[in-house]
């Protein structure tokens, strides 16, 4: 059930749509992102990354730092240092905005981005849109998952409603930069955790050196744009509710997470290569699927800033 936004997205002739789902995700072809787009182009974008949170620009040309940089430009101001990550480099000293995403095929310790989560929700102000372009990828598998936390939010019963219209909640990056003990101690006892889940664990927590950062957000954020609710909890960064424990907290957390992820608000996507992607990280959940062992899977990342703090 794809519940509209509404938004005016103009009719272009030149231009393929498929969804993705019923729910979230749209595939367009007939747009070269390489090239400077119309004003009507910008404006279909736009209105369709509100009305279907996420966009996939498949069958590409080769797209150049130069090149997705200034179609990144079109959702924002660029995000000079969105992630701290070892395994995430800047991909050229002139574009250091642009970040590459490697697992190389004899890599077992690399599960970059495999948990349903928001991009940075532990920052003052989290990431307003995220831009990929997949550059190598596997044969098989390595298919990213997102999904639409308007419909997550909107499906609650009314009374479940009115309690999380009240809470906060605390985001850290605890869970990534803490090592074994935080990324699986009391906060993630309900999780299944792989192996490869505590080797990037201990691995981060040995190679990088940085400083937990903390911050409370609204259990349910107002979009800015269209003013729907959506729910703004998960499982890489959402530690507890404020002012409470983290064992106080993990029953109604655990719930929230399970059905933010249910299949029917969801969309499961199968890159290829030269494929660019596109979605709203205020609204939405993504999960990249690292079932590829043996195989190389070459993303890179641009990240857009968001200027004011989630309400």
């Amino acid at each position: 059930m794809r519940k509209a936004t509404v938004v005016n997205i103009p009719k272009l002739n030149h231009i393929e749509t498929q969804s993705l789902s019923g729910t979230i995700g749209l595939e367009i072809k007939g747009i070269d992102i390489r090239q400077k787009l119309t004003e009507a182009e910008k404006k279909f974008i736009h209105e369709s990354l509100l009305e279907n949170l996420v966009l996939l620009f498949p069958s590409q040309k080769e797209v150049s730092p130069k090149e997705l940089r200034e179609f990144s430009n079109l959702f924002g101001t660029i995000d000079e240092d969105p992630f701290s990550y070892p395994f995430i480099m800047p991909t050229d000293p002139d574009f250091p905005e642009i970040w590459n995403i490697i697992k190389e095929d004899d890599d077992k310790s690399v599960n970059f981005g495999g948990f349903w989560h928001a991009d940075v929700t532990y920052r003052k102000c989290p990431h307003k849109v995220g831009v990929i372009y997949a550059k190598e990828c596997p044969a098989q598998g390595g298919d990213t998952m997102f999904s639409n936390q308007y419909l997550a939010y909107e499906t609650l019963s009314d009374g479940m409603k009115k309690l999380l219209d009240n809470l906060k909640a605390k985001h850290s990056n605890v869970m990534l930069y803490g090592g074994e003990s935080a990324r699986f101690g009391a906060v993630s006892k309900k999780r299944a955790a792989s192996p490869e889940d505590r080797l990037f664990a201990s691995k981060t927590a040995e190679q990088t050196k940085v400083d937990i950062v903390e911050n409370i957000h609204p259990v349910v954020r107002s979009h800015p744009e269209t003013g729907r609710k959506s729910l703004y909890v998960n499982r890489g960064f959402t530690q507890s509710f404020a002012g409470m424990t983290i064992e106080e907290s993990l029953p109604l957390l655990n719930f929230l997470w399970e059905h933010a992820a249910r299949p029917e608000f969801t969309c499961r996507y199968r890159w290829s290569p030269n494929t660019v992607g596109v979605w709203d990280n205020r609204c939405t959940l993504h999960y990249a699927v690292n079932d590829y062992y043996g195989a190389k899977r070459h993303f890179q990342r641009i990240a857009i800033h968001e200027e004011s703090r989630p309400n």
